[in-house]
């Protein structure tokens, strides 16, 4: 390891084979198709391998832009379990032979993967504080991420840097046609009707912080049913599946919770399949934004700016206090946000309603907090 450079003299001859890193959550991934997209159009011949958790594989085995998918498995294993994983592991990343590899985040797991390829050329963010991480890139940009910016953009600065970038910065996640047949049989399966409208909602959150509460939900989703008769598919990830229960019982009518019972590839082709989501920061929000469908996102204290799908056919939904976004894990770090506890069911209805319209579905009424 010696010192990094921090200028754009990277060379572009005999870029056979690139790893491209990201071990970050479902939204992060979706973010950097853009990436992908970019090293495709650099390097057209190269082998484009992109490792990220486990999880989130499934999403990368159909992009058009690269060639393959390397998981990161996280599980816990015994002494002896991790030691002959992370042997495989190891060789099975040298007999690949990178060229250059690519870590899209400043955390100490990707810079070890990076370490351990053994790739002649390796880019990264310069990481505050962290001396023997940034020793082991041999190309290092600054760290200059803004709260204003768009993550996706700041993940593909990291390129453009080294003059890697590209024109198209918006996500863009493919999704097979045997995928979307199998989503429309599995829909119809579970009583799905494909003969009208479908949107998704999308309650919950991993964080606390920015969920909206189960009570306006019901709400929303009652008025939906009763303006629109459109059936409504409940998303989210599997530990959410019993809370959407209640949301369900108490709705009644054509909602059918599907929580917990797809893989993400089948989850991104039924977000396809919607003419609509509607819910909170989540990665409901971003596959939906990467394979074209409309959204209406709930915000609480995270900026939008950052974080949410770009273009007119994505709105959000957002209290205008002074002090959002605080982009706090709730007010003072409580996980309560008063800000979503403020936002009320016909703030986000009329949101609802505006994108209806726009692809072409009028209501019956206009919303009304007594007809409920």
């Amino acid at each position: 390891m010696g010192a990094a450079n921090n200028g754009i003299d990277l060379p572009r001859e005999d870029m056979d084979n690139i790893l491209l890193i990201q071990l970050g959550d479902i939204g992060d991934v979706v973010l950097i198709f853009p990436c992908i997209r970019a090293l495709r159009e650099n390097f057209p011949s190269a082998n484009i391998i992109v490792a990220v958790r486990e999880k989130v594989r499934e999403l990368m085995e159909d992009c058009p832009w690269s060639t393959g998918v390397i998981s990161v498995n996280k599980n816990k294993r015994s002494l002896g379990e991790a030691i002959a994983y992370h042997k495989n592991f190891f060789l099975r990343l040298r007999r690949f032979h990178f060229d250059l590899v690519i870590d899209l985040r400043t955390g100490t797991r990707g810079a070890i993967l990076a370490f351990l390829t053994g790739a002649r050329y390796k880019i990264g963010y310069r990481g505050d504080g962290n001396r023997w991480r940034n020793r082991i890139f041999t190309h290092l940009a600054p760290n200059e991420y803004k709260p204003s910016q768009y993550v996706g953009e700041y993940y593909l600065n990291l390129l453009t840097t080294y003059r890697l970038g590209t024109k198209n910065v918006t996500p863009e996640l493919y999704v097979p046609k045997e995928k979307q047949q199998q989503a429309a049989v599995f829909l119809r399966e579970h009583g799905v009707s494909l003969d009208q409208p479908l949107i998704a909602v999308q309650p919950f959150s991993l964080w606390q912080y920015k969920e909206w509460g189960i009570e306006k939900y019901v709400q929303l989703i009652s008025w939906i049913a009763s303006e629109y008769k459109f059936p409504v598919v409940l998303t989210g990830s599997p530990d959410e599946r019993e809370r959407a229960v209640e949301i369900q019982n108490r709705c009644g009518g054509k909602v059918y919770n599907l929580i917990g019972k797809t893989s993400i590839g089948m989850f991104s082709a039924i977000l396809e399949a919607c003419q609509l989501f509607v819910g909170v920061d989540s990665a409901g929000m971003h596959i939906s934004g990467a394979v074209g469908t409309p959204t209406v996102t709930i915000f609480g204290p995270s900026s939008p700016v950052s974080w949410a799908p770009r273009g007119e056919q994505h709105l959000v939904v957002q209290k205008d206090f002074s002090c959002v976004p605080c982009r706090q894990k709730g007010c003072q770090g409580s996980e309560f946000s008063d800000c979503l506890e403020k936002l009320t069911v016909e703030e986000v209805a009329l949101k609802v309603e505006r994108q209806l319209l726009q692809i072409g579905h009028s209501a019956t009424g206009r919303w009304s907090p007594q007809g409920l």
